[in-house]
């Protein structure tokens, strides 16, 4: 081996990862109080939505799943979603699996609770989304695997933090695409609802998140792709479910254990994902611009409606 020899260089050294730290456990003992009040609620919620969809027999719940696939999409979806809810049962990853879900379904609907009014917020002032673009930079290009540090810092192991560490990494394609799904809505439709009286709030609600709904349902896909990622690299600080399982066969070196917990994260992702772009591609855009611009512009702006 090589002996490594300090550089020269005359560049002083920079104490950044100190002084976050110093900033880190300031921040910690400040707020030490409302973080335990947040692992309460998160824990309650996940372990809540866990017994619930393990209350019930598993191949019940299964047919389920597959009824909502065929209600969503097809017969073929939802015929694909039962056998691959049947060999989670056979593999007998149903209840690490459930939790798995669990955490999923809180993580997403926290990320979508913050990045989906960030992203409206950051269509509409250019300030903001300045601010937020190199923010999201960083929550997207931090390996998943440090934001464990912190959270182990404030949570200590356990749920709650596999659940944050999960929002922060999960949380940017919801802001990034709802603002792009807005900024994309076509100028002349939201003129011509300009002229006609609508309001700002109108406006959103009647024309630019309906046409906007096919790239905001993209966005929520991408949250639960990437949610349901971290959730198993949350294994290692206890998020349980399949992440506990994988971890607890890559530490025993367990090939079949690995195997099935690694086939039942696929299941899960594809049913999720399928599930999600069924439900974006239900009320389709284009067709929508048509119907708003025929609406707003049938009168010339300055005429009476």
């Amino acid at each position: 081996m090589v002996e490594r020899t300090a550089p020269l260089t005359i560049v002083p050294p920079l104490p950044i990862g100190d002084v976050l730290e110093a900033g880190f456990e300031w921040f910690k003992d400040t707020f030490d109080a409302f973080f335990d009040v947040v692992d309460d609620v998160t824990t309650g919620a996940i372990d809540g939505i866990a017994a619930l969809l393990l209350a019930p027999e598993p191949l019940l719940v299964a047919v389920v799943f597959a009824l909502l696939a065929w209600l969503l999409r097809s017969w073929k979806l939802a015929a694909g979603s039962l056998v691959g809810m049947i060999v989670i049962i056979g593999v007998g990853m149903w209840e690490p699996a459930m939790e798995t879900l669990a955490l999923v379904v809180v993580a997403t609907l926290v990320a979508l609770l913050f990045g989906i009014p960030l992203g409206i917020l950051a269509a509409r002032s250019p300030v903001v989304s300045r601010i937020l673009k190199p923010v999201m930079d960083f929550m997207q290009t931090m390996p998943g695997m440090v934001w464990l540090l912190p959270v182990l810092k404030l949570f200590s192991i356990g749920v709650a933090g596999a659940l944050v560490a999960t929002v922060i990494f999960a949380l940017p394609p919801a802001v990034r695409l709802t603002e792009l799904g807005i900024r994309q809505v076509d100028g002349e439709v939201v003129e011509a609802g300009q002229a006609f009286g609508a309001g700002p709030r109108q406006i959103l609600k009647d024309i630019q998140l309906p046409l906007a709904l096919p790239t905001v349902m993209a966005g929520v896909n991408q949250v639960i792709m990437l949610a349901l990622s971290m959730a198993v690299i949350a294994g290692l600080v206890g998020g349980g479910g399949l992440g506990d399982e994988v971890v607890g066969a890559v530490s025993t070196l367990n090939l079949a254990l690995g195997f099935d917990a690694g086939i039942s994260v696929v299941i899960l992702a594809i049913f999720l994902d399928r599930l999600t772009a069924s439900i974006g591609s239900r009320r389709p855009g284009h067709g929508r611009l048509r119907e708003l611009r025929g609406r707003f512009t049938r009168t010339p702006a300055g005429s009476p409606a």
